[in-house]
């Protein structure tokens, strides 16, 4: 189980309101409200798991070029895109002593453009309309991903040739030290976090000395110093030819297309070396290892792992399935023996990780505050043991296959997910059906098979690592003046003259699925939009409550109401509940935004109906059994307690009254969790009336995406929620009343020690809500503060290398809404780092406006990627949330296109000038007080300094 904590996206959740009609009435009080839990009720029937696996096919074409690069093509005409994924056979593991983080460096490197595309790579791909655009890099693969408009597909093949063979004469040193830097933010911001020293710690003592998985993708701060200019680019020659590439075009295209265009554009790249991927032995320990490490956190966690086959050995199947039954599930053993029976754990996982030539097997548990460890210690070998002895049951099996399974027909929704899933089985096994074979290995894997599997590679020693609550063992930081950045004489790059880039061709403009609606016989309305890519039904029933219902001395009771809603429901206890989801491969949450609740379900549509039934169980008949609040009520104070570890959380908490004043309703943090003492008063008899004031159908609205017709799913909604009545208490009420505060410039810091980095957050309350019409403003912030190449991301990232990624969102809430710049940055350089973002606001708010050039580009990019942003059901049904909840028509996507281009480079200042003002920014900085306030005291701003609440 893993703690429910809403992250700071959670403010820009999208959830609907609801105004229905009901039939006079009222629902009596269920019997589930009772303390005693009911008889339990019987089990749901799901579809056999081969039914689900027999639904799941990707067919594919391959080729070759002379060259040696390999090409897969998968053809779906589902929408006007193309996903082109093309992977790198070297990772990390293929890093030699002295160069570790060299291929995430390169990844970075190949991001700042190449010789035929002297700009950033970003830059054109964002003004083709790409979506889903990134590259990773992990132990075995280094990757580059974007699903573009049919019309763009020969520009993205163009600059991803050119970044494949003709890159090195665009690296020079100057973007060397720049991409230096942002890497060591990077790794800064990663590092900055809770327990985030663990891994480099974990891989040191699970393998020897000169082992390829010793050392993180990250790599060290040392040697990414010393990376110099000619050993980058030897990197880069020896590793990154054609030959060691599987490229994977998914999406509206076949394979007579795809060999013409890919031959033209990459038949001319010469070969490389051929990198054979570092073998790498599975390594056991010759003793158990027991290390003790401090962080400062608020708990205790012990983790244990060991280093087990990859994923193209036979036992990898068996090992990640009793990985999920140990800790992965839900219902999992260690869940429901350490989290629900003993309670001696607020939070517990198990996972085996399978890469190229290892796996590693690891469980974490984190211990209750103020626990006992080595108690917990004995508990954990009792459990691990007594799995390994006995082996799981056949039901636990056959939940984690029909789970497995549910979640890989999901991941093919997206051109981009399938054209993964294709590289990944070439890269790593040579057969693209890799993944058939999976499923076919979970669909029949044995309980004897995991038993053994476990038995054989857990009863080896183990690394036992716990982290206890305490200062931070001593952080290593990078030089001030990285020996690789001395300028040394590097050989002249002989550029190759192509043709020119392609032009993007016309895109068509979105066509948006048609909205539907129709009415339950208890009046709740449905909001329906039907995708038939794949046979999943999603579902989310809302409310209008959210955070913002919380009442003033009872803050965190509507998101602790909501995690007790499946701790036990409808005679089901909180276990039995997640082993159905489980036996039905379905999935649901409970959660919430500022504005609204919501009770979601995603289910493989053969399996719909009991699926909806175990979800009205949740949304109607939760039981509140005193055991579980409790329960519920000792983690949330350790969640508390975690919160004010989290540099993100801590400034989450803190701006908000802030800018709202505690009066409002928006002016409490933005995780939802509440505080100490509001959750300590808080009773069963307070969260079943919280229940029938929020969670009740005169406040709900049901909105589905589903392969079936709408009169279909309604049927089946009716069934499960037709009948549905309020209860005799009255609805609750929210009141946005109070006036917000007017605010001036000034910092709050937030002593947080032994940062490495500050968190800058900070923002203004807009004189605009949610159901205004924001698209100007929001077009001119994106070229200020939201893309990739905004003037504050390119500032303190691309230009100056000060942070891993800085934004600037206007969170558009039902009410009032804020503007809140987002900005980790290197500790040393914070009060540097808000004069930039000031100049930055201040030159664009005042003469230095939308250039002609961004205006084509935000235009370009936010129109052409229309169609990739709403590919999936769960886009699909954010749209439909989204326009419900700030009353916009349902056609409004497909507005976006024509009011876009419409817009000129006046009316982008115009809106961005009459809204946003940087002398009224209050900003939150979360940091060392020790580094961080001697800069801020010379800004001419009032400097407060809080300690962490």
């Amino acid at each position: 189980m893993r703690l429910r904590l809403v992250s700071l996206a959670a403010i820009m959740a999208v959830i609907a309101p609801a105004a229905p009609v009901f039939a006079a009435g009222s629902e009596p009080a269920p019997a589930a409200a009772s303390a005693t839990l009911p008889v339990q009720a019987a089990p749901l029937q799901a579809a056999p798991v081969a039914d689900l696996v027999a639904r799941v096919d990707i067919p594919w074409s391959r080729f070759t070029l002379d060259n040696g690069l390999t090409v897969l093509v998968h053809t779906d005409r589902k929408a006007p895109v193309v996903a082109v994924s093309i992977w790198y056979n070297v990772g990390s593991k293929d890093e030699p002593q002295g160069s570790t983080g060299f291929a995430h460096l390169f990844e970075h490197l190949m991001f700042g453009g190449s010789e035929n595309n002297p700009g950033s790579y970003l830059q054109v791909m964002s003004g083709v309309g790409a979506t889903s655009l990134n590259g990773t890099t992990w132990f075995d693969r280094t990757n580059y991903f974007q699903t573009v408009p049919t019309p763009a597909l020969e520009t993205t093949l163009f600059m991803e040739s050119d970044r494949m063979g003709y890159l090195l004469g665009q690296v020079g040193q100057p973007v060397l030290d720049l991409q230096r830097g942002v890497v060591q933010n990077e790794k800064r911001q990663r590092d900055n976090q809770p327990y985030g020293l663990v891994q480099y710690v974990q891989l040191e003592n699970l393998f020897p000395e000169g082992h390829p998985y010793r050392h993180s993708a990250i790599g060290s701060m040392a040697d990414l110093d010393a990376a110099s200019l000619e050993v980058v680019r030897n990197w880069f020659r020896d590793n990154y030819g054609p030959n060691n590439a599987v490229l994977v075009l998914s999406g509206d295209i076949d394979e007579a297309t795809a060999r013409t265009l890919v031959d033209k554009y990459f038949g001319a790249i010469p070969r490389g070396p051929v990198n054979e991927p570092a073998q790498a032995a599975v390594p056991t320990l010759a003793a158990p290892i027991d290390l003790t490490l401090h962080d400062r956190v608020a708990n205790t966690r012990i983790t244990r792992s060991w280093v087990v086959p990859g994923l193209n050995d036979d036992q990898a199947v068996p090992l990640s399935v009793g990985a999920s039954i140990l800790g992965g599930l839900a219902s999992s053993r260690l869940d429901n023996e350490l989290v629900r029976k003993d309670q001696t754990a607020v939070s517990v996982s198990a996972s085996n990780a399978a890469y190229h030539r290892l796996g590693i097997f690891e469980i974490n548990v984190d211990v209750k505050p103020g626990g006992d460890v080595a108690a917990v210690n004995a508990r954990l070998d009792q459990i691990l043991a007594d799995l390994i002895a006995n082996g799981p049951t056949e039901e636990e099996v056959a939940r984690v296959a029909t789970s497995y399974v549910s979640r890989r027909i999901q991941g093919l929704e997206q051109v981009n997910g399938k054209a993964s899933v294709l590289a990944e089985g070439q890269l790593y096994s040579g057969d693209p059906d890799k993944y058939k074979t999976e499923l076919a290995a979970y669909a029949s894997v044995t309980p004897a098979q995991v038993r053994d599997a476990l038995g054989r590679w857990l009863s080896r020693p183990a690394l036992n690592i716990t982290v206890e609550p305490g200062e931070r063992e001593a952080y290593t930081e990078a030089a001030a003046a990285p020996s690789g950045a001395a300028p040394v004489p590097a050989a002249e790059i002989q550029r190759v003259a192509r043709d020119p880039m392609p032009q993007v061709g016309q895109v068509s403009d979105l066509d948006f699925p048609t909205v539907e609606r129709a009415r339950l016989s208890n009046g709740i309305e449905v909001v329906y939009a039907r995708s038939t890519t794949v046979p999943v039904t999603r579902v989310a029933v809302e409310f209008d409550a959210g955070f913002a219902a919380d009442k003033p001395d009872a803050l965190g009771a509507q998101s602790l109401m909501l995690d007790l809603m499946d701790e036990g429901a409808g005679g089901r206890t909180a276990a039995q509940l997640a082993e159905e989801q489980e036996r039905l491969g379905a999935s649901i949450n409970l959660g919430a935004s500022m504005d609204r609740s919501a009770a979601s379900l995603t289910a493989v549509t053969t399996n719909l109906a009991p699926s909806l039934a175990l979800l009205s169980d949740v949304v109607r008949r939760p039981t509140f059994a005193e055991g579980e609040v409790g329960r519920l009520r000792a983690q949330r104070m350790a969640a508390l307690a975690s919160e004010k570890t989290n540099p993100a959380a801590i400034a989450a908490r803190a701006l908000p009254p802030l800018l709202y004043g505690e009066a409002s309703p928006y002016g409490r943090s933005f995780t939802g969790s509440g505080t100490e003492a509001a959750i300590t008063g808080l009773d069963r008899a307070e969260l079943q009336a919280e229940h029938d004031a929020w969670i009740r159908p005169d406040k709900a609205t049901i909105f589905v995406v589903s392969d079936l017709p709408l009169a279909e799913v309604t049927a089946q909604l009716n069934t499960a929620f037709g009948d549905w009545t309020p209860p005799s208490t009255a609805a609750g009420t929210k009141s946005f009343a109070a006036a917000v505060p007017a605010t001036t410039g000034r910092i709050v810091l937030i002593d947080r020690p032994q940062s490495p980095q500050s968190l800058i957050y900070g923002g203004q309350v807009l004189p605009l809500t949610g159901t205004d019409d924001l698209l100007t403003i929001n077009t001119a912030n994106a070229v200020l503060g939201t893309d990739f190449l905004s003037r504050i991301n390119a500032d303190l990232r691309e230009t100056k290398g000060w942070s891993y990624g800085v934004r600037g969102n206007i969170n558009a809430l039902e009410h009032q809404i804020p503007y809140i710049v987002n900005a980790p940055v290197q500790a040393n350089r914070t009060g540097e780092s808000i004069t930039a973002l000031m100049t930055q606001y201040q030159s664009f708010l005042g003469t230095q406006g939308v250039t002609p050039a961004e205006l084509t580009r935000t235009i370009n990019g936010n129109t052409r990627g229309l169609a990739g942003s709403y590919e999936t059901s769960a886009q699909l049904l954010g749209a439909l949330r989204s326009n419900a909840l700030y009353g916009r028509p349902d056609n409004y996507q497909e507005t976006i296109a024509s009011r876009t281009r419409a817009l000129t480079t006046e009316q982008l200042d115009a809106a961005a000038r009459a809204a946003i003002d940087p002398s009224k920014f209050v900003w939150v900085v979360v940091g060392d007080a020790a580094t961080v306030r001697p800069q801020l005291e010379n800004l001419g701003l009032p400097v407060e300094v809080r300690e962490i609440q």
